[in-house]
């Protein structure tokens, strides 16, 4: 993987300067940092790096995208783990505020895309409902990073014409997303946030009527140097997940599009099947 080229120290310089004569005026820039490799950030998102007073970051942010920013940019965690949040939700939009009302320009740097189970959209309310300038910057989403480094079209003409996020996660003990929504015939589904609940997707899927050997495919740390893959099937995949020792984050991609993967690549991507 390589680092992210920044521009040159010229134009970091102008962006410096153009910063400190709009001091007054307080931005937040909802920035997506893309799912992992560094090198797929927007050249417009690089700007707004470079640009920024402030920095307020995930847990899944690039290191490399940091080391873009000006000198004397302020970066600030805000990483969320299951269960383990470095701040919470509430308290990060109070920030977001904060910084800008004070005249800063403030990038929130999320991993993948900051509208696709980002919380982009509860942030974008808080902003606008308090009279913030604001801006979206989008980023490659996990999914589509993923498929991409794995060799699996999440779309394809003989047998997915339709495409579904789902956020796997638990309302009070129980997988909480519409369960006729990933059952639909002739599409994919990408899970994201499953891997620790995914032999109870599997398992719901299989008792509702899908076929056991759907192929699936579970991609940790997507887009990055340490990839790791497991192709199964519904059947399987729990105990090959469980085998394997996947790592998180990791993404779920269900469909037949999964035998469509190029194999050339899983000598580079360590898939285990």
């Amino acid at each position: 993987m390589s680092n992210v080229i920044p521009f040159k120290n010229r134009e970091i310089e102008d962006h410096i300067d153009r910063r400190a004569n709009n001091a007054a005026e307080g931005e937040v820039i909802l920035l997506g940092a893309g799912p992992g490799d560094p090198d797929l950030l927007t050249v417009r998102g690089l700007r707004a790096l470079q640009e920024a007073d402030v920095v307020v970051y995930d847990r899944l942010v690039a290191p490399e995208l940091l080391a873009c920013t000006a000198g004397d940019c302020e970066k600030i965690y805000v990483g969320k783990r299951k269960d383990r949040h470095s701040l919470p939700q509430e308290k990060i939009c109070e920030l977001l505020v904060s910084l800008a009302s004070s005249g800063k320009r403030v990038v929130r740097l999320k991993g993948g895309d900051p509208f696709v189970f980002g919380r982009g959209g509860e942030e974008l309310d808080v902003l606008e409902n308090r009279g913030i300038s604001w801006q979206v910057i989008p980023g490659v989403t996990a999914a589509m990073g993923c498929a991409a480094a794995t060799g699996i079209p999440l779309t394809h003409r003989a047998c997915a014409h339709a495409l579904t996020f789902i956020t796997a996660h638990r309302q009070q003990g129980e997988l909480a997303f519409n369960w006729d929504l990933a059952l639909q015939k002739d599409q994919t589904v990408v899970f994201y946030m499953g891997l620790s609940v995914v032999g109870d997707i599997a398992a719901g899927l299989i008792e509702r009527g899908k076929a056991a050997d759907t192929p699936v495919a579970v991609i940790a740390n997507g887009c990055r140097a340490d990839q790791q893959v497991v192709v199964a099937t519904l059947e399987t995949v729990a105990e090959r997940v469980r085998q394997s020792a996947l790592p998180s984050p990791a993404l779920i991609i269900l469909g037949e599009v999964v035998t469509h993967r190029r194999a050339l690549l899983d000598v580079a991507v360590g898939v285990s099947s």
